[in-house]
């Protein structure tokens, strides 16, 4: 059974590293200890991973980096669950694609290892990171992802702000434009948002709610635990 619990952002205004997620993280990985993390999303690996590690020990679990070791698909094969940590969208698929980590993520995620995601970390948990707000600072193999989920995330979603004088496209705009372009569902996480999977069960968690954008249809509101497992289904199976 999937197990993944995809966060909008590392850190909420007003609050520390991961503090409001914390709770959901320790509810989603119960007593799992051994976490590996993705950090290829910054460029300094090292601090990176210091930062995530005094996080994660402060909440009870030991995490171990993927670049400390010679065999990062060891390390996620003795791990009891992943957190793949924000930053670039670009940067971090490029580091999936140079590891060769897609596969062994993807084959660790569906015989049940927990997959905890945050901003970036849970852009390439969709197909594609399309639908990231990042800039292409290095490029990657391939746009593909994960592909853990049949829909598309864009994280830190921003209504747009109808006192701004700014001319330039709004993140609403945007989606709507690879929906001209691509069938998939899009679901635009608020700061504070996050959707919690397991199985064949999804619901959206935290403090904010989300915006569904499906091509053809007006977008729809979904508020804090709301179900949205039909994102789960085939795509004919989405309306």
């Amino acid at each position: 059974m999937k197990r993944l619990l995809l966060i909008s952002n590392s850190t909420l205004y007003g609050s520390g590293y991961l503090d409001h997620a914390q709770s959901e993280i320790q509810d989603f990985l119960g007593k799992s200890a051994r976490m590996a993390f993705v950090p290829f999303a910054m460029h300094d690996w090292s601090g990176y991973a210091t930062q995530a590690r005094e996080r994660f020990q402060a909440m009870g679990y030991e995490l171990v980096s993927l670049h400390e070791g010679s065999n990062p698909q060891r390390t996620l094969a003795e791990s009891d669950g992943i957190f793949v940590g924000g930053g670039n969208t670009f940067r971090l698929l490029k580091g999936l694609y140079d590891f060769d980590l897609l596969r062994v993520i993807c084959q660790c995620v569906e015989r049940g290892l927990p997959y905890v995601g945050s901003s970036a970390g849970s852009n390439v948990a969709c197909p594609t990171l399309k639908t990231t707000k990042d800039m292409p600072i290095v490029q990657p193999p391939s746009f593909e992802a994960l592909g853990l989920v049949r829909f598309q995330i864009s994280p830190h979603y921003l209504d747009p702000d109808l006192a701004s004088t700014h001319m330039g496209e709004t993140q609403e705009e945007r989606i709507l434009q690879f929906l001209e372009e691509n069938e998939t569902p899009v679901l635009g996480l608020r700061e504070g948002a996050m959707v919690r999977i397991e199985g064949e069960k999804m619901t959206l968690k935290g403090s904010a709610k989300a915006r569904l954008f499906r091509r053809g249809a007006t977008p729809v509101e979904a508020a804090p635990g709301a179900d949205l497992g039909v994102l789960l289904h085939p795509p004919e199976e989405q309306a």
